[in-house]
């Protein structure tokens, strides 16, 4: 059981959160890389609610069992863009607290030229790593399935 659920909590606390989600969903930031962030930083951070979670809404969204699978081998497959590397790598420097150094600043830019689109997907690295620091030591667990 989870030591607090914040909607009951501070539900206005909550609600900013998944206000600021909603306005990166509605942007211009490709819907799969929105995903593939949100799942490979919680790998990372060990948050097991959000990688169900994100899994399962990447799954709805058409995103194939072989790539969910390949996040966690993401440099070794053959399964995604440069876009979606550049945006895996960032995500990965930003979740392990690494510098993000100005090669891989310039690879992001190149893919994400659009600073609407950019800023979205910091803004996201940053937001699902809140999440993940709300749900690992509060211990969100995904529902069971029977």
């Amino acid at each position: 059981m989870a030591r607090l659920l914040m909607p009951e909590a501070t539900p206005e606390v909550h609600k900013g959160f998944m206000d600021i989600a909603r306005v990166i969903r509605k942007g211009p930031l490709n819907h799969r890389v929105q995903d593939l962030i949100k799942i490979r930083a919680s790998q990372l951070n060990g948050c097991a609610y959000c990688v169900d979670a994100h899994t399962r809404d990447a799954r709805a969204l058409g995103e194939t069992e072989e790539r969910l699978y390949h996040l966690t081998i993401w440099r070794e497959s053959h399964l995604y863009s440069e876009p979606e590397r550049a945006a895996l790598g960032y995500t990965e420097a930003v979740t392990r607290r690494e510098p993000v150094s100005d090669e891989l600043w310039e690879i992001l830019r190149k893919h994400y030229p659009d600073d609407r689109e950019l800023g979205d997907l910091v803004g996201l690295v940053s937001l699902i790593n809140a999440l993940n620091l709300l749900g690992v030591p509060l211990k969100l667990r995904p529902p069971v399935r029977g």
